[in-house]
């Protein structure tokens, strides 16, 4: 499908889902033509160090993930590389990790722009559909960070595919990236909600409640299962709304709306600070940053957020 018939989904309106990138996966294990791809004149790259993108200024106050090839030369020495598919006009569009070491040396450069994911992603500091890109090139080479000895034999391993596996010399085991699977769910009770905070949440946020799905475990299993065990809530109908990637460090936001069968809540106080029943003017309240309490909701750059304004704005239900 191509981007101009692309359905605007609600997963669309969450950070980091935009990607335009034609991912061609047939070319990974090509490496004459990744080559080649990597030393065109019209290649761009993304470049985080350690887990910190580096931005480059362009004119004015505007800031942007790609850099050329002999732009990247000066930044430092790479550690890995990969290739992360072909941009909507055909331009080749690749990720380097440096050493984490190097971002604070290239914070005093005037020409870059150095700092965390989520804030780039939360003050909207580059162009929506580089952003995409950007999260899914940390994600991969934090992957290739994490993953550097073989889980069979714990010998030393070595990229491959253009970024997309790792090989092991010693046992010939290759291992590919992974995605974390994390089921988000706003259980509803009527006109009810329930939102909660944790300890790390700023002062007055409250958000949907959330965990891992498990092995062997459907989402809609995992959504009761979290609701029973963080909230005391046994949920019935489980509706998907929407999904976020998220690379921190890599995630897949499975978010959906429950019904909750009862209203008593009890809390898990190792996992929550506090969480009750918020109506839904209470949450239209929070949504615009005006409830009387102070209270808010997660901001754009999250799926919650999306999910409370599905329910309390455009009126989804289970």
């Amino acid at each position: 499908m191509n981007d101009a018939s692309r359905p605007r989904e609600r997963s669309a309106l969450t950070g980091f889902a935009v990607n335009k990138l034609d991912r061609r996966e047939d070319l990974r294990n090509k490496p004459d033509a990744v080559s080649a791809l990597r030393h065109r004149s019209d290649t761009r790259i993304a470049v985080v160090a350690g887990e910190t993108p580096i931005l480059k200024r362009l004119d004015g106050e505007a800031l942007s993930v790609w850099f050329s090839h002999g732009e990247t030369q000066l930044l430092g020495d790479g550690l890995e590389e990969a290739f992360l598919g072909l941009s909507p006009d055909g331009a080749p569009r690749f990720a380097r990790l440096l050493d984490r070491a190097q971002a604070e040396p290239l914070r005093e450069r005037p020409e870059l722009f150095v700092t965390d994911l989520r804030s780039v992603a939360l003050k909207r500091l580059v162009p929506e559909d580089e952003l995409g890109p950007l999260g899914e090139g940390k994600a991969l080479l934090d992957w290739h960070a994490r993953h550097r000895f073989c889980a069979q034999c714990g010998q030393p391993t070595t990229l491959g595919a253009s970024g997309w596996k790792r090989e092991c010399s010693a046992c010939g085991a290759q291992h590919f990236p992974r995605t974390d699977p994390v089921v988000i769910m706003l259980v509803t009770r009527g006109d009810n909600c329930l939102l909660a905070r944790q300890a790390r949440f700023a002062p007055g946020m409250y958000s949907c409640i959330a965990g891992f799905i498990e092995p062997g475990e459907t989402f809609e299993d995992a959504v009761r299962r979290e609701s029973w065990e963080e909230a005391g809530l046994r949920v019935g109908t489980v509706r998907y709304i929407a999904s976020q990637p998220w690379p921190f460090p890599s995630s897949l936001m499975i978010g959906c709306i429950a019904a909750a069968l009862n209203e008593d809540i009890v809390l898990d106080m190792t996992e929550l600070e506090a969480g009750r029943w918020f109506s839904r003017d209470e949450a239209l309240q929070m949504l615009e940053g005006a409830h009387p309490d102070g209270f808010t909701s997660p901001q754009h750059l999250a799926i919650a957020n999306t999910l409370l304004r599905a329910w309390a704005v455009e009126g989804e239900t289970v």
